[in-house]
């Protein structure tokens, strides 16, 4: 187990290396690119097998604890280790993460987006996806903050030089205000190992906060919330999400949306909750208001977006809705209750599934009419999906009304879970605010289930294809391959949520309580 996950952090490194070194005379295929793009397959395929194997490893019955574990020193002065581990927070989003990569890996390999050299291309996604597995695995506030830093640099260039119109501008602003972010991040993660004496996160989080003064906790608190708050990202500080989605290849938002954000609501989960309980709580009432904020926000750009003769970008549309749903999963976090915070947790993964799948589909919208702008695509030469590609049309329809919340798909529970969190907060913290809080939250679904239904009514809806038009391609192979496993899942987390809860709630439990139980 051990070195599994020692395989799953490091493995993607080892293949980024080995994608930029000359592909053997018999692996070569009909061109040096497709090899490349072959590995790239190959390398995230094992990498995704090594996850699926430490989860079906991973003993079930104790998730609450930290296994495959490997704790090595590594800068003796500072107390810095190389301190790994999976509990049953982490383990959901480590599959995810592999899973999503392979996926993207799988979709390059056929389609891939027009740039540079697939080499480049292949070695930063492995770089990338090294980097977010080792943020969900590392247990070391120091290795965290490397970690969460390690995923800057492939994104910028993956969308700076293979990205669309506008990407220059959108991969500057992607990464200043990532990096201004995490300087202030920084500070506050120094703060708190120096002021506790170690950066080990699990001897933090089981001091829950009590060798850690409140001055010393609400400062902390609010410099580490500040640089998790813009990669989650929370509005206001959100701006940089739609250009940057909006320039990206299909891929980049894929793994953007479905990835990346995670981490952001990851550390307040493992960092800013156990470690500093007295801050979060001071800060709570504020994350709350700025969460539900977001939710509105997100809402009622989609709709701006999506009103007829606004042109509209369809990836730009898709964007702003992430805004809104990382609302609930900060809204949730904001309770600081087991209920709250569990509902986060599986915010996160059906986001992660659901957008992930929307962003295809909308990649794959664009790749055939050569635009993802909305009035362009309703237009009485546009899509109207059901009628020129039906499968095409029926999945976007699908990851629609599960992005809106339908009961039954994964979109569901989470957001669920987060309002009935904000019903009860946490002690200590306001309850008529979070009555307050929940039913803004709760109005924000009706808004997402209107843009949601609005752009389904018009990109699928239509009359059949006119005579003389010439067809679109609906679904191919690779592309049921690459969205297939997403669907299933979103299905699974929908009608089975247990699965999911039944791993993140003793963990939870645990972390809140400060380990003592």
């Amino acid at each position: 187990m051990q070195f599994l996950l020692a395989l799953i952090v490091a493995g993607p490194l080892v293949g980024a290396a080995a994608a930029l070194l000359p592909a053997p005379p018999g692996l070569k295929g009909t061109s040096p690119d497709q090899a490349v793009l072959r590995h790239g397959v190959v390398v995230t395929g094992v990498i995704l097998l090594a996850a699926i194997v430490l989860a079906l490893g991973f003993d079930h019955d104790q998730p609450s604890t930290m296994q495959a574990t490997t704790d090595i020193t590594w800068i003796k002065a500072l107390d810095v280790r190389i301190h790994l581990g999976v509990d049953g927070i982490s383990l959901p989003l480590l599959v995810l993460t592999a899973l999503l990569t392979f996926l993207c890996a799988l979709y390059s390999y056929f389609q891939m987006p027009s740039g540079p050299s697939p080499k480049g291309f292949v070695a930063l996604l492995l770089v990338l996806e090294s980097g977010t597995l080792a943020t969900f695995a590392v247990l070391d506030l120091v290795l965290f903050f490397l970690a969460f830093e390690m995923v800057l640099i492939p994104m910028y260039f993956l969308i700076a030089r293979w990205g669309g119109e506008g990407k220059q501008a959108a991969a500057w602003k992607f990464i200043l205000y990532t990096l201004l972010g995490s300087v202030v991040m920084l500070l506050g993660l120094l703060l708190i190992g120096v002021k506790a004496g170690t950066f080990d996160m699990v001897a933090l989080a089981t001091d829950n906060g009590r060798g850690l003064t409140t001055s010393v906790q609400v400062i902390a608190v609010l410099a580490i919330g500040i640089g998790l708050a813009v990669k989650t990202p929370m509005w206001p500080l959100h701006s940089w999400l739609p250009d940057a989605h909006t320039a990206a290849p299909t891929v980049g938002s894929v793994l953007l949306a479905g990835v990346l954000l995670k981490m952001g609501t990851y550390g307040f989960v493992r960092i800013v909750l156990p470690i500093a309980p007295d801050g979060m709580r001071t800060f709570a009432p504020s994350l709350a208001a700025f969460a539900v904020a977001g939710i509105i926000y997100g809402s009622l750009a989609c709709l701006a977006l999506a009103r007829p003769g606004n042109k509209g970008d369809l990836k730009r549309l898709i964007a702003y809705s992430s805004v809104g749903h990382m609302g609930f999963v900060l809204l949730g976090i904001a309770t600081m209750t087991p209920t709250g915070v569990n509902g986060a947790l599986f915010a996160n993964v059906a986001h992660g599934l659901v957008t992930g799948l929307l962003f295809f589909l909308v990649g794959a919208v664009k790749d055939r009419y050569g635009t993802a702008d909305l009035d362009t695509l309703a237009g009485a030469t546009g899509a109207a999906l059901y009628g020129r590609a039906p499968r095409l049309g029926a999945l976007l329809a699908f990851a629609a009304v599960a992005s809106l919340g339908l009961p039954g798909l994964a979109g569901f529970w989470g957001e669920m879970l987060a309002l009935f969190g904000a019903f009860d907060p946490a002690e200590g913290l306001s309850r008529p605010a979070f009555l307050t809080f929940m039913a803004i939250g709760a109005f924000g679904t009706l808004l997402t289930a209107a843009y949601l239904l609005l752009v389904v009514r018009r990109v699928c809806m239509g009359g059949p294809r006119p005579a003389g038009e010439t067809p679109i391609a609906d679904v191919q192979g690779y592309e049921f391959a690459a969205w297939t496993p997403l669907v299933a899942l979103t299905v699974l987390a929908g009608l089975w949520p247990a699965v999911l809860l039944g791993l993140t709630d003793p963990a939870v439990q645990k972390l809140l309580a400060g380990g003592t139980q």
